[in-house]
């Protein structure tokens, strides 16, 4: 168990956390939630001891074990994987280096000797001697493939290195484990591994996600911060939602009747309380009144972005026809051949973990790299807006928001142009600030304001999802849904793909294609699918000692 007692915490003036009293219980999955900034990361700090609170403190049970999901992806870069993911266990790894300095010494003394048995006593109540093939069922669980177990870090890509650390935040059944965003940069296949993980996982977890899908597969309670407070529900993210505005609708109906019950008490008063035969009755009801108290209703500190593309023009049943279409990177073969049409009612979500293939099909359609062989066409009625995976070149500029916009719209009249910028929560000075200085969320809503302002009929997104909260998720999830045109976009979002896409295409390692005309759920469980799962599971089953 673990527990903050009237943890307050003062940043300056400011305090993001103020007198919060909540305990965390074995057996349970708590999603912390919050507007961006509530402080979600810096509670998970806290709860870890790598940052001091102001006031109040954070208790654990004696004897039991935190781990935490490291998010420095080079910490390790001289460690082999395999190593890296047992010093998830810290004592255990300590045990395993210093027997292996004791036995590696040439003049071995009977000191040394009693040192290695009491050593070899502890590794084995550890369960050490099965350390490196749970580590390494951890590691292929999560699609790190076995000849990468004996390499060092450094020569992982960067989904790689994500996938190790979490093993090793996994690793060795921890009694506490805090998970700051698990899911970015996984592929479906290990979220949907971890998803499953955390659902029989006995212990106590406390994880921050803005994926909402995994919050309510994998979340029994769900922890809300709100203006320095958390307030603590039983269920899942859906659940919380549910609760919180049934709170808010109850909490209104009853002030409601209570401003309508203060109405007739004070109207009484002043009919007859100059009334000698009433003023009795009046005196009583001016207690009456002075008792009655309005719940007080303080508005959340999350913002909704209002996301709406509202097309220019129609578009006609001739949208894109691609044929043959191939194209090798590095020596790979990213596409091969693909040949499909979209329909005007199409709305494709691109799926599955070959992301260089999904981006490259993409800048391809949108004309900013061209295919070795084949060709596509895009119907004559159509127009499209863009929101690629990597924006660094949209906002290496010193342009200010509004200028940038602008410069992106028909209209160029700067009320106009606000009135875009102003959906999606960029109020007063925020127009004046350059864009090579936003944050990565406020890109994204840049982007997004781009996209609305082009009055496009066809939208195609490359992960648009990053660095977005909870709250912008959501309303781009509506915008999508809400949208009459047609779309292609690639996400790691289950929620929002199941929602918008009604077909689905993925393209398979060796660069060719499945496409359906079906939900994403409904395609998880075809017998394609199916098929795939059994393939993955085989080529990432540990060898046998």
């Amino acid at each position: 168990m673990i527990s903050a007692n009237n943890v307050t915490l003062r940043i300056g003036k400011k305090a993001l956390f103020e007198d919060v009293n909540i305990k965390f219980t074995e057996g349970n999955c708590y999603g912390l939630i919050g507007a961006n900034g509530a402080g979600k990361s810096t509670f998970l700090k806290i709860l870890s001891g790598k940052l001091e609170t102001t006031k109040g403190e954070v208790v654990i049970t004696p004897g039991q074990r935190l781990s935490v999901l490291e998010q420095d992806h080079f910490k390790y870069d001289e460690y082999p994987v395999l190593d890296t993911v047992i010093m998830g266990n810290k004592r255990l790894y300590e045990i395993m280096k210093e027997k292996e300095a004791i036995y590696a010494k040439e003049d071995f003394t009977d000191e040394d000797g009693i040192r290695a048995s009491e050593l070899e006593g502890e590794f084995a109540e550890m369960n050490g001697w099965e350390a490196e093939s749970d580590a390494a069922q951890l590691l292929n669980g999560l699609g790190i493939d076995t000849d990468l177990h004996y390499m060092t870090m450094k020569d992982l890509n960067g989904s790689e290195k994500v996938k190790v650390l979490l093993a090793k935040a996994l690793f060795g059944n921890p009694d506490i484990l805090l998970l700051d965003e698990p899911t970015n940069h996984l592929d479906m296949a290990a979220i949907e591994w971890l998803e499953e993980f955390l659902i029989d996982f006995p212990n106590t977890v406390i994880v921050v996600s803005h994926d909402r899908y995994f919050l309510n597969k994998v979340c029994t309670h769900t922890a809300d911060i709100d203006y320095g407070k958390i307030q603590l529900y039983a269920g899942n993210y859906d659940f919380w939602y549910e609760s919180s505005q049934l709170m808010i609708k109850q909490m209104k109906e009853a002030n409601k009747k209570k401003e309508e019950k203060i109405k007739e008490l004070q109207e009484f008063i002043s009919r007859f309380s100059a009334n000698a035969s009433k003023s009795k009755q009046a005196t009583s009801r001016k207690r009456a009144l002075e008792k009655i108290e309005l719940d007080t209703i303080k508005p959340s500190s999350r913002k909704y972005p209002y996301i709406d593309f509202r097309p220019n023009r129609e578009i006609g049943n001739e949208v894109l026809s691609v044929e043959n279409l191939s194209k090798t990177i590095d020596g790979v073969k990213v596409l091969d051949n693909l040949t499909f049409t979209l329909n005007r009612d199409d709305k494709v979500a691109l799926v599955g973990g070959n992301e260089l293939a999904k981006t490259t099909l993409m800048q391809i359609l949108m004309g900013e790299m061209e295919p070795d062989s084949g060709s596509f066409k895009w119907g004559v009625t159509t127009s499209q807006a863009y929101f690629p995976k990597d924006s660094t070149k949209e906002f290496d500029n010193d342009l200010i928001i509004v200028d940038w916009l602008t410069q992106y719209s028909e209209i160029k009249d700067v009320t106009y142009v606000r009135g875009f910028l102003g959906r999606m929560l960029f109020a007063g000075d925020d127009g004046v600030k350059k864009v090579k200085v936003l944050s990565g969320g406020e890109k994204v809503r840049c982007l997004l304001s781009k996209m609305m302002i082009s009055g496009a009929n066809v939208l195609l997104f490359d992960e648009p999802t990053n660095h977005l909260d909870m709250e912008s998720i959501s309303s781009l999830n509506t915008g999508m849904i809400k949208f009459p045109g047609v779309m292609i976009f690639a996400s790691r979002d289950h929620q929002l793909v199941q929602t918008t896409a009604n077909r689905i295409m993925e393209i398979l390692p060796n660069g060719t294609m499945i496409d359906k005309i079906t939900s994403y759920d409904e395609y998880l469980a075809s017998d394609e699918m199916a098929k795939k799962r059994q393939v993955y599971t085989a080529a990432n089953q540990p060898e046998d000692n």
